[in-house]
């Protein structure tokens, strides 16, 4: 009826029909609409359309009281809600699965390390650390001083199953007891002044790894030093006799006679003797040796002049042998 009126109330002022379709609800009989179409011909009206709600499938228009834009926008969200809960229930059941499995811990590209120098009996490494930003053990390279070498190659193993363990969480501490007191070759004294004798390689890089990241192990396993020095006797007069021994190289007195051996005849009686031209004055003792360095190298030791030992040489400030054992 509201429709009805507005147009009624506009009809007067047009000379034609006024397109106006009247929406009627859903629960409209036959005698609703018989009625509207009565009603619109008693308020003067030249042309009426009637439309009741639900009558097609598709329609612009909704009579019903609810909020079709806000259904639309509920339910756009629920679904978003519903991938979500979705995403994060796989999420979930991924890290269930990756639970019991060990995770590693990578080192930065660009990190601090520590590099140690060690010597067993001889053989010459270097071990170098590096370290997470909190100051713990990530990685070990062992490197030995002859590469291509079965302990290098051995090492370098060594070195990478150690940095594994370190990154999937292995404690120091369990590597330290595991692998400390092997023995095998190489082993001897160190220079080291907390591991004065290692039994092998192995041995001295867990201890000493255990030493500089271990807390208490460099205390609970350190060398007794408290123990006082004890005086031996006749050290003192011994290490004089040491400092003040004669040195070959000093300049010898200008009356010394070096007697030439290639000019020297033997007699019958086993007794030698010598003209005037086979003494000859010298004031090193490499000249007295002198016309056996003729055609002798240098020692590539140490660098001085060698002399003739048989079919080879030798250094007679070294001791170098060259090709003479």
């Amino acid at each position: 009826m509201a429709h009805l009126k507005m147009m009624a109330a506009a009809q007067p002022f047009i000379s034609g029909a006024i397109s106006k379709t009247v929406n009627m609800p859903n629960e409209s009989t036959v005698e609703d609409i018989r009625e509207a179409y009565i009603q619109a011909w008693k308020m003067g009206l030249k042309c009426v359309a009637i439309y009741r709600d639900g009558s097609k499938r598709s329609q612009p228009l909704n009579t019903k009281p609810t909020n079709e834009g806000g259904d639309k926008s509920d339910g756009s969200e629920g679904s978003t809600l519903n991938t979500r809960i979705q995403e994060l229930e796989a999420e979930v059941e991924h890290l269930r699965e990756l639970a019991g499995q060990p995770l590693r811990r990578r080192l930065f590209d660009t990190r601090k390390a520590i590099t140690h120098k060690f010597d067993i009996a001889g053989h010459e490494g270097y071990l170098t650390v590096g370290l997470f930003e909190d100051g713990q053990p990530g990685e070990l390279f062992i490197t030995m001083a002859k590469e291509g070498s079965t302990i290098g190659g051995l090492m370098d193993g060594i070195g990478t199953l150690t940095s594994m363990a370190l990154q999937y969480g292995v404690p120091m501490e369990a590597l330290a007891r595991k692998f400390a007191h092997q023995r095998f070759e190489p082993s001897g004294f160190t220079k080291s002044p907390e591991i004065r004798n290692a039994s092998s390689i192995t041995d001295y890089v867990c201890r000493w790894l255990a030493m500089l990241f271990v807390p208490g192990y460099r205390d609970t396993h350190k060398t007794n030093r408290d123990q006082p020095d004890l005086a031996m006797p006749g050290l003192l007069e011994a290490e004089k006799k040491q400092v003040n021994r004669p040195v070959p190289e000093l300049p010898l007195s200008e009356d010394t006679d070096v007697v030439d051996l290639k000019s020297a005849e033997s007699n019958g009686n086993g007794h030698h003797h010598s003209d005037s031209h086979s003494h000859r004055k010298v004031k090193i003792l490499s000249d007295s040796v002198a016309h056996f360095q003729q055609d002798a190298p240098t020692c590539p030791n140490c660098g001085h002049v060698a002399v003739r030992n048989g079919a080879c040489y030798k250094c007679l400030n070294c001791g170098e042998s060259l090709g003479c054992s």
